[in-house]
């Protein structure tokens, strides 16, 4: 059977009960791919920035809000926390930098971990860090991702 696909852009979410392909395309940014294994349902977020730091919008572009955003999503399809499983995808230093600050990646997936472990969310496989991009496919009706590194290593 043929499922919709969906492109997920930097900063969004995408949750559905009917089964479906997310596709994104990471550098820096991470996505977090959540699944019910007892529904049958799963969902993507893509964010950019770790933290939001409580000024203008409170937008699925940082991670914080992207992560609880997705979960309650789900959430809201019938899923009970107990029943989500994570993966995680991204967070590469796509661009080299000794400063603490510029490493968004690391940060990214930093905060990925710390508020997944606070939900009781396991995180069940991950492919994170390094210098490569990431395109994923995530499917969302068996929690299938397929990922493909893109991008220069000689950089």
């Amino acid at each position: 059977m043929e499922r919709p696909k969906h492109f997920l852009y930097p900063g969004a979410i995408f949750v559905s009960p009917e089964p479906a392909l997310v596709t994104t395309i990471l550098g820096s940014c991470v996505a977090i791919c959540l699944y019910d294994p007892v529904l049958q349902i799963g969902g993507m977020n893509h964010y950019m920035l770790p933290l939001w730091n409580g000024q203008g919008l409170a937008s699925p572009r940082y991670g914080n809000i992207a992560i609880e955003k997705l979960i309650a999503n789900l959430e809201a399809m019938g899923s009970r926390r107990e029943n989500m499983k994570a993966k995680i995808f991204g967070g590469a230093e796509i661009i080299a930098s000794n400063i603490n600050q510029f490493m968004i990646g690391e940060r990214n997936i930093l905060i990925a971990k710390e508020i997944l472990k606070e939900e009781k969310i396991p995180i069940i496989s991950s492919s994170t860090g390094g210098k490569l991009g990431r395109k994923l496919i995530f499917n969302t009706e068996t929690a299938e991702v397929r990922q493909k590194y893109v991008g220069s290593s000689n950089v």
